[in-house]
């Protein structure tokens, strides 16, 4: 497993040390003193007292114990009672041997050395991804994120970086292809936060022409263009102690970015034709489908406007990152037709096999808007492969003879259709036209008639190609194939 530590959430230090040896507790506390490293240091008899209080520690140095009291079993409270802290022993003990293997994981050094700066500062990193791998490793639990569906690990994942920023007053970048839905995690993010019961404002930069961008952002005053007939605010004071969401900050022009830099870097602006400055206290979440290192590079996006939004950044994974998702979002999707009143669909194990292997190049929207259109077309309906679209039909109809033509016919060969052929051959061919001696191309004869007889058919079915291939008396499958061998389009 890959751990990016670019992502573990940095907390400040703060170190629990435990020794009944005086003179060292208090050397120890000196030099934690000197490098600035917050801590608390308590006795033994302390330390079993306190049981933890809900303070959490990046580390926990222990020392010598005047108590009748094993390894394993103070390992074991730490544990318990201090959030998984990791151990460090600035001397040996005597049953260190013995430890489980739970507790051989916390206890991170037994010291042979006198404990140093370096030491301790190389100690703090060592507790740091400890902390990361195992004691976080639950991280993003807390939080359920109701607007985010799915269990497969790339939504986990994505959750688990949400939830180290929620409660953070830092600006956030999600980056992610068109219609994963990073609309809905700016929305998680403000709903979770201590802003959720103030505005969430959205604005996409790419959807208001230029000359009016800075007018719907920082608002205007009455008289300042043609058509402004009185004072409007914009959307940072409409977002006022609450979330800003720039969707398609990529998008934004140039001349704007230098306005918004400043807005960002000062909290605060001037609306359009206006004199008087307003400060706002809003917190800014932008998105974007576009890569903004790259608009870095060729100009097109400022360098020192991208830093300041990337401050922390999310990346939505794609659909095809989480496919096994399709299923639950299926539910998803086919509940919430159900309640437009668009009926309840039921998909066939062959057909979500087949949606799980399309490509998905729309994302979670495309997905969303399939269950729709099924719903108008089959409302209550049953979806099998036949009944989706030919786009998303990867695998092969497991029952094609339920899309036979029922009849007194055995359709198991196209003899029928041959017959029919025949039969129009007959009409086609003007009275007494005789075989010609040469040059006669049977083959492609037969291929005209066909062509001409399967488009009058789409023709009289209305493109239907099921209906169709009922005129002709041949399978769908057929059919289909026959179209394709002649490149034969619906119109």
């Amino acid at each position: 497993m890959t751990v990016i530590l670019a992502m573990i959430p940095l907390v400040r230090n703060k170190v629990i040390l435990v020794d009944d040896n005086e003179a060292r507790r208090l050397s120890i506390a000196n030099s934690l003193d000197f490098l600035n490293v917050r801590h608390e240091v308590l006795t033994f008899v302390e330390l079993l007292q306190s049981k933890g209080n809900g303070n959490r520690y990046s580390i926990a140095l222990i020392g010598d114990c005047s108590l009748p009291l094993s390894l394993n079993k103070l390992i074991q409270f730490i544990r318990d009672n201090f959030h998984n802290t990791p151990i460090c022993l600035l001397q040996s003990w005597n049953d260190s041997e013995k430890l489980t293997q739970s507790s051989q994981k916390q206890l991170l050094r037994v010291l042979t050395d006198k404990l140093n700066d370096d030491i301790l500062t190389d100690l703090l990193h060592e507790a740091q991804i400890y902390k990361a791998v195992r004691s976080d490793s639950k991280a993003g639990q807390n939080y359920l994120f109701p607007l985010l569906i799915g269990e497969s690990v790339a939504i986990e994942t994505l959750k688990k970086s949400m939830s180290k920023v929620v409660d953070r007053e830092v600006n956030v970048l999600i980056t992610g292809e068109s219609g994963t839905g990073k609309e809905l995690v700016a929305r998680s993010l403000h709903d979770l936060s201590t802003r959720a019961k103030q505005p969430f404002v959205p604005v996409n930069c790419g959807a208001i022409p230029e000359e009016l961008l800075e007018s719907e952002l920082f608002g205007h005053e009455k008289g300042a263009f043609t058509g402004a007939v009185s004072s409007r605010a914009g959307r940072f004071e409409m977002a006022n102690n609450g979330t800003l969401f720039l969707d398609e900050i990529g998008d934004m022009p140039l001349p704007m970015q230098v306005k918004m830099l400043r807005v960002l870097e000062e909290r605060c602006f001037q609306r359009v034709g206006g004199s008087k400055t307003i400060h706002v206290n809003v917190r800014i979440v932008a998105a974007t489908h576009r890569n903004l290192e790259e608009m870095v590079a060729s100009g097109a996006f400022r360098e020192d406007l991208f830093y300041r939004l990337n401050v922390y950044p999310i990346d939505v994974p794609s659909l095809r990152e989480r496919k096994s998702d399709i299923t639950i979002l299926l539910q998803h999707f086919v509940e919430r037709a159900c309640e437009q009143d668009l009926g309840k669909l039921k998909f066939k194990l062959s057909a979500i096999d087949s949606l799980e292997r399309h490509p998905w190049s729309g994302n979670v929207r495309e997905l969303s808007n399939l269950i729709e259109r099924l719903s108008i077309m089959y409302p209550d309906g049953v979806i099998g492969v036949s009944e989706l679209p030919l786009k998303c039909r990867h695998v092969n109809e497991p029952d094609p003879s339920r899309y036979q033509v029922q009849s007194d016919m055995h359709l198991e060969t196209d003899n029928h259709f041959i017959s029919v052929l025949e039969e129009a051959e007959q009409e086609i061919l003007l009275p007494g036209l005789e075989l010609p001696e040469r040059d006669f191309d049977l083959k492609g004869y037969v291929e005209q008639v066909e062509t001409s007889l399967i488009k009058q058919a789409l023709a009289k079915s209305n493109q239907v190609v099921a209906r169709a291939a009922t005129l002709l008396s041949i399978r769908r499958t057929t059919l289909v194939e026959k179209m394709r061998k002649y490149g034969i389009q619906r119109q």
